[in-house]
């Protein structure tokens, strides 16, 4: 018979390793991606993000954060930030005409200009449809950020920074995209901002 207590006792425990193993592993990478985030911010840049499924709505989520706040010490203006994952109609138009494989590319083509930052969130790292978003990136001189599990799949030869969860576990590298998302926005944020 299946354990209710036992389950969320295990999990957490999970959780709670992998946030140990991801501050030895992550800290560095973390820190250059903010880097570089806010030298981006600084210039009048944007920052665009895509991902599917759970991920699209971690897209929406970090979008949000830059773009409305997340310290609520800090008064500031808005970050720009766009979620490629919210427009139905773009999506399904794109899906339909030119294959979902390239909607994020299309965007990518359409919106990011030198010098943004184009962040892809993906737990397998092998999405073709943000693969081909970083190609089209690179093309753009757009600066490519993963947020990926283990060890980055196929994603990870085309992100200039790149964070890897330290998980096989699909929902305990999605906790700590989120994690990372939060810390990113309020480095940019306090960076930026705090002194001001």
């Amino acid at each position: 018979m299946f354990d209710s207590k036992k389950f969320i006792e295990i999990s957490l425990k999970e959780s709670l390793d992998v946030k140990d193993e991801f501050l030895a592993f992550c800290e560095n990478d973390i820190l250059k991606t903010a880097g570089i985030i806010v030298e981006c911010i600084k210039k009048g840049n944007k920052i665009m993000l895509c991902g599917n499924g759970g991920s699209a709505a971690d897209c929406q989520h970090m979008a949000t954060e830059f773009m409305v706040r997340l310290s609520h010490d800090i008064k500031r203006p808005a970050i720009a930030a766009l979620a490629l994952t919210t427009d139905s109609s773009n999506m399904t138009a794109g899906g339909n005409d030119i294959g979902f494989e390239n909607i994020f590319a299309r965007n990518v083509e359409g919106l990011g200009n030198e010098g943004d930052i184009l962040i892809g969130i993906s737990t397998s790292g092998n999405s073709e449809n943000i693969i081909k978003a970083f190609i089209k990136a690179k093309e753009k001189k757009i600066i490519t950020v993963g947020l990926l599990g283990k060890n980055g799949g196929k994603l990870k030869s085309y992100c200039d920074y790149s964070v890897c969860v330290p998980s096989l576990n699909v929902q305990r590298i999605q906790e700590n995209h989120i994690f990372i998302g939060h810390l990113l926005c309020e480095i940019t944020e306090r960076a930026i901002y705090e002194a001001a």
